[in-house]
């Protein structure tokens, strides 16, 4: 299969008038057009992006990962190709244990099976290892202490799909556990947490990979005590999530997440089952939430997740942060691709990588999602 391009986005930034070949699901050539180009066979696209990957993501059109229905899943996979999503990690919440593992179970068996849609790259353990100052829409009743053996047995629930783990570094044995999911193979991040700055630093000597959902659910930055959000933006370790909704960052507050974390910066959607949905009553794990206007929150008023659709996160933060679009672009699939250890298949447009596209017209709006 071959592409007439009239502009492209690659990792060396944009390229005009360029010819792209795939074979086999991957790109293996991408190449300036010459004269002797007969592009009439093409297939035409003014401009291609590459894929987006949401590291971290709940839900959407309906359903959500906890259900743990290979049906759920499927629906979740196909909406989210359908925004411009090739890949990304199915977000679970805190729950019942035995919630969660039919969750993780779930993902494991719908990896084997595939599903349509946007690739599940494995699961992302969000909860229950918190503490209750932050606790957001979790259930704090339901929030568990660290255990290494406890941590293995989800692993092995999930057939070695478990990817990712949150949890908040100021609980008891945090460092030993952050050192164990290391070795373990698993990325670590620093959720819904009250820890100092000098805990969340502890964190990262220890192996933490960054923060979740920087300053939503962690200790805030202040000039005397710069907690989670000020470990997380000035260490160089550290990846740090961000919602660019307009509703839980201000754009100002977006702008140095950018000035600080630079590629470090993940955009990510967190997007929950009323995703694409009407306004009214839904479930986030076992807690009941409402949607109003799209802002989805707890019956306290505190935000639950969002509706955000990740390459509207994308425009986002290059229309209210004034953040320069390629990078925007890639904080949604080259720097999550990084994070996640799978730049080597996906994130950017390159030869040898998946042949995940995005179809898209000079004002940036999504046409077609091309996911192998």
């Amino acid at each position: 299969m071959k592409i007439n391009v009239k502009q492209i986005l690659t990792e060396q930034g944009w390229q005009q008038d360029y010819i792209i070949s795939i074979e086999d699901e991957c790109f293996t050539q991408i190449r300036p057009k010459q004269p002797e180009d007969d592009i009439s066979t093409m297939m035409q696209v003014e401009v291609m992006l590459p894929a987006l990957v949401d590291s971290h993501v709940h839900g959407g059109a309906g359903v959500d990962v906890m259900d743990g229905t290979l049906e759920s899943l499927t629906q979740l996979s196909q909406h989210l190709a359908s925004q411009g999503v090739g890949a990304f990690l199915a977000t679970t919440v805190t729950d019942q244990l035995p919630h969660i593992e039919r969750a993780l179970i779930n993902v494991a068996e719908a990896m084997v099976q595939g599903v349509p849609g946007a690739t599940i790259l494995g699961s992302y353990l969000e909860g229950p290892y918190f503490t209750e100052r932050h606790k957001g829409a979790h259930d704090a009743s339901l929030f568990r202490e660290l255990d290494t053996q406890e941590l293995d047995h989800l692993i092995a629930v999930s057939r070695d799909t478990l990817k990712a783990v949150a949890l908040a570094p100021e609980k008891k044995n945090a460092c030993h556990a952050i050192r164990h999911l290391k070795q373990r193979g698993l990325n670590v991040m620093l959720a819904h947490t009250n820890a100092s700055y000098a805990q969340a630093n502890s964190a990262f000597e220890a192996g933490a990979d960054g923060i979740v959902h920087c300053y939503n659910g962690m200790s805030g930055l202040h000039h005397r005590e710069p907690g989670v959000v000020g470990a997380g933006l000035s260490d160089s370790r550290a990846y740090i999530e961000l919602i660019a909704d307009g509703h839980h960052v201000h754009p100002a507050a977006m702008k140095i997440c950018v000035s600080c974390a630079a590629e470090r910066l993940v955009l990510i959607s967190d997007a929950m089952r009323a995703t694409g949905q009407p306004d009214g009553e839904y479930f986030l794990g076992g807690n009941a939430v409402r949607m109003q206007s799209g802002i989805v929150t707890t019956q306290e008023g505190g935000l639950a997740g969002s509706t955000l659709a990740l390459f509207q996160g994308v425009k986002n933060l290059s229309t209210m942060a004034g953040v320069e679009l390629k990078h925007a672009i890639e904080s949604a699939s080259l720097f999550p691709a990084r994070l996640l250890g799978v730049e080597d298949k996906y994130g950017s447009i390159a030869v040898g990588k998946k042949a995940n596209f995005l179809c898209v017209n000079p004002a940036i709006e999504l046409k077609e999602t091309w996911v192998t």
